[in-house]
C-alpha cells in the first residue's frame, strides 16, 4: 500500500490512516455522511427506485421463463444489489469493503488452509447426499428460479447468523484496554508519538474512549462480515467445482435418467454436464457454505484461526481511535 505524507497534523495524519485501513466511519465527516444517507429525505427515494427497477425485472423475467420462482428471486436479488451500492456509494463503505477484500485476498493462503479444515469431513457428507437418489430426484424437480430463491435463502440465514454472532467478537476486542495495549496498538500509525505522551500524562486517560459504539462498531462488523463472506465463497465455489468434476466422472446419462426418472438435458459444449448434475452441485455447494459459515464461528478450531489473524486489526484499531478521541478532546475538537 502507498505511504501517504504527513502534513503534521496528528489528526489528519489519522483520518487518512483510518480511510487506508478499511475504518471510514471512524472518521466523523465519513460517519456524518453516512448518518446523513440514513436519513428518510435521502433513503427513501432510493429504496423505491431499487423496489420499482426490481419489480419490473421480477415480473418480466417470470413473465418470459414462465417460473412463478423467478419473480421473487430476482427481486430480492435486485434488492441486495442494490443495498450493497448503495452501502458502497451513499454510505461511504467504499473503503471498508475495499480493504476487506484486499485484506482477505493477500492472506489467500491462510482462508485456503481455514477452509481446508472444514472440507475432509464437509465433503464426505456432501458426497452421501450427492449419490443419492431422492437428493437427485428433489432438486431435479426444480425449476432454476426456485433454486435460485433457496440459494438466495441459505445466503440470507448465513448473512443473519454472521450479524447476530459477529458483533460478541468485536465487542472482545476493546475489553482490558490499558496503557500496554495503547502502545502496542499504535505502534507503527501517526498517533505513536502521541500515544506515549499520553501514557505517560497522569491527567490523560485515552482509555477512557476504549468502548466501541454506534457506527464505528458497525465498521469493525462490516470488516469480520466481508473477510467471512470471502471466506465461504471459496469454500462454495471449491465444493461446486468438485462435485461438477466428480458428478461428471462417476454419474453417467444412464444413472442420471434412473434417479430423476426423467431425460437428462445437456448443457451446450459440455457433454458430460447436466442441467440435473449443475443443480444438485449448486443446492448442496449453497448448503455447505450455510454449513461452514456457522462452523467458523462456533467451532472452536476454525473460529481460534479465523479470528486469530483478524483480531489484531481489530485491537490495533480500537486502540487507535481511543488515542484519537482523546487527542481530538483535548485540541477542542467537536466529533459530530
Amino acid at each position: 500500500m502507498t505511504q501517504r505524507r504527513s502534513t503534521g497534523d496528528p489528526v489528519a495524519d489519522t483520518e487518512a490512516w483510518f480511510l487506508a485501513h478499511g475504518l471510514s466511519y471512524f472518521v466523523p465527516s465519513e460517519r456524518a455522511a453516512a448518518r446523513e444517507a440514513l436519513t428518510r429525505r435521502r433513503l427513501l427515494p432510493a429504496l423505491a427506485v431499487v423496489v420499482l427497477v426490481g419489480a419490473a425485472l421480477a415480473g418480466l423475467l417470470g413473465w418470459l421463463s414462465s417460473q412463478a420462482a423467478a419473480a421473487p428471486a430476482v427481486l430480492l436479488t435486485v434488492l441486495g444489489v442494490g443495498i450493497v451500492a448503495y452501502a458502497l456509494t451513499a454510505l461511504h463503505a467504499r473503503p471498508i469493503v475495499g480493504w476487506a477484500l484486499k485484506r482477505t485476498l493477500s492472506s489467500l493462503g491462510s482462508v485456503v488452509s481455514t477452509a481446508s479444515r472444514a472440507l475432509p469431513l464437509l465433503l464426505v457428507f456432501i458426497a452421501f447426499l450427492f449419490i443419492n437418489a431422492e437428493a437427485w430426484q428433489m432438486t431435479a424437480s426444480l425449476d432454476f428460479g426456485t433454486l435460485w430463491l433457496a440459494a438466495l435463502l441459505l445466503l440470507g440465514l448465513g448473512t443473519v447468523f454472521l450479524l447476530v454472532r459477529l458483533p460478541e467478537e468485536v465487542d472482545q476486542a476493546d475489553d482490558a484496554v490499558d496503557d500496554a495495549f495503547l502502545l502496542r496498538a499504535c505502534r507503527g500509525t501517526p498517533l505513536e508519538g502521541v500515544c506515549r505522551e499520553m501514557v505517560e500524562d497522569p491527567d490523560a486517560d485515552p482509555a477512557a474512549h476504549a468502548d466501541v459504539t454506534g457506527y464505528d462498531r458497525w465498521n469493525l462488523i462490516v470488516v469480520l462480515l466481508v473477510i467471512q463472506a470471502v471466506q465461504v465463497l471459496v469454500l462454495v465455489a471449491a465444493v461446486f467445482g468438485f462435485l461438477l468434476v466428480f458428478g461428471s466422472l462417476i454419474i453417467d446419462e444412464t444413472v442420471q435418467e434412473s434417479w430423476t426418472g426423467e431425460p437428462t438435458t445437456h448443457i451446450p459444449f459440455l457433454t458430460n454436464v447436466s442441467a440435473e448434475l449443475v443443480k444438485v452441485s449448486l443446492f448442496l455447494a449453497s448448503f455447505s457454505g450455510l454449513y461452514f459459515t456457522v462452523s467458523a464461528i462456533t467451532d472452536e478450531t476454525y473460529r481460534g484461526q479465523f479470528f486469530a489473524a483478524v483480531m489484531v486489526h481489530l485491537e490495533k484499531a480500537v486502540g487507535v481511535r481511543a488515542v484519537y478521541l482523546a487527542l481530538r478532546e483535548r485540541e477542542g475538537h467537536r466529533t459530530p
